[in-house]
């Protein structure tokens, strides 16, 4: 191993033991998560400044640190199937009455695509005020080479219907979900999860005393699930110091300035929709300002995974524990928030290429038939999106054929994918947690907890 790779990663565990110190009273998973972020920056920085962009020093370094970054999402992947499905049967058991099932879950599933619906207009009004278009883009061998995988890809999506994107929801089988080997799997096991609780709930129902021994397991099970959880949740500080190393040492600074006003625009359209979300919170009587502060951990993680469903354990917990939201509301609300409806990757990304694409064919987006043809598609397509880093991809292969417009577009923006990207998926949590918040808001006289454990939703 060469002796700068060396020296780099005694500074890497350097920093490490420097986090391990913030653990502490007085010192909060915010704050630690915070001091990662920052470490991760600066150490990120540190190396572009001395060997420069794309150097063989810095990939020897983070293919080390890499080992704690993807070991941690690795790890949260790990939980992910094991805690939904614990997760949704208990929601089910806690409800007491079926009905109250159809409710939450009706409500969240709204709120995500009412939400996705507004961010699709988000992008292509920031698509239109940018002048975006897509002539003039370089084609590269890197964006041909991806242009042709998209293609081969399109195959698969071109004829999926809504009625097709519903069936995928269906197990088959769902030992081999619990695998995640489909992009619709975490939607496949809540739905196994919710169907095995409405048969344990109707057992109760009909054997009282059977009943108290299912409640007895459930309620272990679901104790177990959740230490096993804060244990990993106790590595976040480290999982995202060497996340946001790999982030900042590991970017193409020319590849970023080829498509700066992409980049911008997509920001620009993100952060307004995290301004909708809050006005939407603050409808609701929540304090935006404390539901941030209490959501930035679940949120820089969210960033530097670049995966919605890796971070469901958190969004859960802190759903829960932070914001009060009845545990069977913020179960579905993460759940469903991780695959439906993503504001980021569902909503905003394929409007704008849609946006983009238009007049290169001909057509006008701002004319209100393009405009609400496009939002319709979008907000139907943002079924099934899945949860992981690739998802704004998947829902362009949808969207852009179903409006005529071919896919390469996609391929031609590869180079900055990941960087907007992460973005996108703090987005698509957040969107979540907002529809959990207001979910419990709307529907307090649910009863979503059991008998022994009464609590309010409310979000302060």
């Amino acid at each position: 191993m060469p002796i700068p790779v060396i020296i780099n990663l005694i500074v890497f565990v350097g920093l490490i033991v420097l986090l391990s110190r913030f653990r502490r009273p007085g010192f909060s998973l915010s704050r630690q998560v915070l001091a990662g972020l920052v470490a991760g920056l600066a150490f990120g920085f540190g190396l572009q400044f001395a060997y420069g962009g794309g150097s063989e020093t810095i990939a020897g370094t983070l293919e080390w640190t890499n080992v704690v970054g993807n070991g941690y999402v690795n790890l949260l992947k790990m939980i992910v199937m094991p805690l939904v499905l614990v997760m949704m049967i208990a929601a089910v058991v806690r409800m007491h009455k079926v009905a109250a099932l159809g409710k939450i879950g009706g409500m969240v599933v709204g709120i995500l695509i009412g939400t996705t619906m507004i961010a699709a207009l988000v992008g292509i009004m920031m698509a239109s005020v940018f002048g975006l278009t897509a002539e003039g883009l370089t084609e590269g061998a890197r964006e041909l080479a991806r242009a042709d995988t998209l293609l081969s890809r399109q195959d698969a999506v071109a004829d999926l219907g809504l009625a097709d994107m519903l069936l995928r929801f269906i197990p088959s089988n769902v030992f081999l979900d619990l695998t995640g080997a489909r992009p619709t799997s975490v939607i496949a096991v809540v739905i196994f999860g919710i169907l095995f609780g409405v048969a344990a709930l109707l057992v109760i129902t009909e054997d009282p005393k059977r009943g108290e021994g299912i409640r007895e397991f459930i309620e272990t099970l679901m104790t177990i699930i959740m230490k096993l959880v804060h244990l990993v949740m106790a590595l976040t500080p480290y999982g995202i110091l060497a996340l946001m190393t790999k982030v900042v040492a590991g970017s193409n600074a020319s590849d970023i300035l080829n498509l700066i006003s992409f980049i911008v625009a997509s920001y620009i359209a993100i952060l307004i929709m995290f301004g909708v979300h809050g006005l939407l919170l603050r409808l609701n009587g929540v304090n935006v300002i404390d539901y941030y502060r209490k959501v930035w951990p679940v949120l820089t993680f969210a960033f530097g995974s670049r995966s919605s469903a890796a971070t469901i354990p958190l969004n859960v917990e802190t759903q829960i524990e932070e914001l009060k939201v009845p545990q069977p509301v913020a179960n579905l609300a993460a759940t469903f928030g991780a695959t439906i409806g993503q504001n980021g990757c569902a909503g905003i990304y394929p409007a704008m290429l849609a946006t983009m694409m238009a007049p290169v064919m001909g057509i006008d987006p701002l004319t209100i038939g393009f405009i609400v043809k496009l939002v319709a598609i979008v907000a139907i397509s943002s079924f099934g999106i899945a949860g992981v880093g690739g998802g704004a991809t998947f829902a362009a292969l949808v969207v852009l054929p179903a409006m005529g417009f071919p896919v390469t577009i996609a391929a031609l923006l590869i180079s900055i994918e990941p960087l907007i990207d992460m973005a996108r998926t703090a987005l698509n949590v957040n969107g979540s947690m907002t529809a959990g918040v207001i979910t419990g808001r709307f529907l307090k006289e649910v009863p979503a907890t059991s008998e022994s454990e009464p609590q309010a939703a409310t979000a302060e």
